[in-house]
């Protein structure tokens, strides 16, 4: 199961995020929010584990994480504020 979570996270592409739900029900987990929280603090290189974030395009990861998920974010287009995604930048 985590590894088909993950696997559905690396699917997701550059500029775009999925809420913990969405992955959960793409990947065939309805349900299994917290789930894809476990497998991505298992998760290794590779998995873009900042394209998810919690229902309303909230950033929900504590500290530093939430602020290199911001930052992360950012660098893809995303305006973030008050750990909100807002919208993404015109190019």
């Amino acid at each position: 199961m985590l590894e088909d979570l993950r696997a559905q996270v690396r699917r997701i592409r550059r500029g775009q995020v999925m809420t913990y739900g969405e992955v959960a029900k793409a990947a065939g987990y309805p349900g299994a929010a917290r789930q894809v929280v476990w497998a991505l603090q298992k998760s290794g290189p590779g998995v873009p584990w900042h394209r998810v974030v919690g229902a309303g395009l909230r950033i929900k990861l504590p500290g530093e994480a939430g602020l290199e998920q911001q930052i992360r974010l950012e660098s893809e287009g995303w305006i973030v504020n008050a750990g909100r995604l807002r919208e993404r930048k015109r190019s």
